[in-house]
């Protein structure tokens, strides 16, 4: 559905919220649609409620319309006990007129967070999401939980980098890349491994809000998983995630990066904050690695049509350029093209290049 289909979106909204017993009430108001923000979702506010409906676009996670909804209701079930996320209230199914079904979540009132002066908050909201009981293994799914995190995160990377010959790249940053990912499967190859717990795994500083009261929420789950906590900390404060968001933009220093990881440490269980003890800044260049690969591949798919997400089961995943406002294509092109440009890579590597990055002694 492409951004000119908003009105049919809408449409669907409304019939899937009327065949909700618990939520039928909702498709009598009127409909605010947010600001086309994000690559992944339409952002709804029902009348004057606090209800806000999360109408998926596709599926990040590679899933079909059923699964993927299913994944993303448990992330806000499962983070809501930390204070830090909006609770959840319903799903809608997909169905022909809402085809990749819709969520309704509590409305967060706040304002986007800035950087570096919300940092700390920021870090706190994701101390208690990391601090939440870890379940058994049985009790985990749907949310994805390897066996070996590194090796699933790997994977992921190697995915992504499927698309590097297509992507148009500078030699000189496919050499970086292919050192990079040598460096990435020596590090995996390796027997020792940081501990897990539940992370968001897109805590970009873009994904929180901050309310009257100063705290932070995250209001974006749709990808959270059972995985090392150093994850959510580099997606928090790497340059690819602070410079992302127009309205947080922000590039920080490796003094307030590694001064944000020892508040995180202060705040966890001591045993877990040790079991992380030189695991954030490889955690971090993994981090990078993924999301630089994911630029590749975002510039690649993007030029192509939208397909139909309409089947119950495969893969909706789909990064069509089609899917969201002209406007919004526009600024992560532009952050794409500034990500894969060799002189931003080498700023970025400078983290665990330099001899004396405070980062090294985490």
């Amino acid at each position: 559905m492409s951004y000119q289909g908003l009105e049919a979106i809408l449409s669907g909204l409304r019939a899937g919220l009327a065949r909700h017993p618990a939520l039928e009430v909702l498709a009598e108001e009127p409909f605010y649609p947010l600001k086309d923000s994000g690559l992944a979702h339409w952002h709804v506010r029902l009348g004057s409620t606090k209800r806000l409906a999360r109408i998926p676009k596709h599926s990040q996670m590679r899933l079909s319309p059923a699964a993927n909804l299913l994944y993303q209701a448990t992330c806000f079930d499962r983070a809501q006990a930390s204070g830090h996320s909006p609770r959840l209230q319903g799903t809608l199914p997909p169905a022909p007129d809402l085809p990749m079904g819709a969520l309704v979540v509590d409305w967060v009132g706040g304002r986007p967070a800035l950087f570096p002066e919300d940092l700390d908050v920021v870090v706190d909201a994701l101390a208690a999401i990391h601090a939440l009981p870890l379940p058994a293994a049985g009790a985990r799914p749907p949310l994805a939980s390897p066996r070996d995190n590194l090796a699933a995160m790997l994977t992921e990377i190697r995915n992504h980098a499927k698309h590097l010959d297509a992507a148009g790249l500078d030699p000189d940053l496919r050499r970086i890349l292919a050192e990079e990912l040598e460096w990435a499967r020596v590090l995996v190859a390796g027997t020792s491994r940081p501990p897990r717990s539940l992370i968001a795994f897109d805590a970009h500083p873009g994904n929180f809000l901050i309310r009257p009261n100063g705290s932070a929420i995250l209001v974006d789950l749709e990808k959270a998983r059972y995985a090392p906590p150093g994850f959510d900390l580099a997606h928090a404060t790497l340059y690819t995630s602070t410079t992302w968001d127009v309205e947080s933009r922000a590039v920080l220093d490796p003094g307030q990066v590694a001064q944000a990881i020892a508040s995180w440490v202060d705040l966890v269980d001591p045993v877990f904050a040790r079991g992380m003890r030189g695991w954030f800044l490889p955690l971090r260049r993994l981090m990078w690695l993924w999301s630089i690969t994911w630029c590749a591949k975002w510039r690649v798919l993007s030029d192509r049509p939208p397909r139909s997400l309409d089947g119950e089961e495969g893969s909706a995943e789909d990064w069509s350029a089609a899917r969201s406002q002209a406007a919004l294509i526009a600024h992560v092109k532009d952050r794409v093209d500034h990500y894969l440009e060799p002189a931003t890579v080498d700023f970025v590597r400078r983290e665990w290049r330099d001899p004396g990055s405070p980062l090294r002694e985490l």
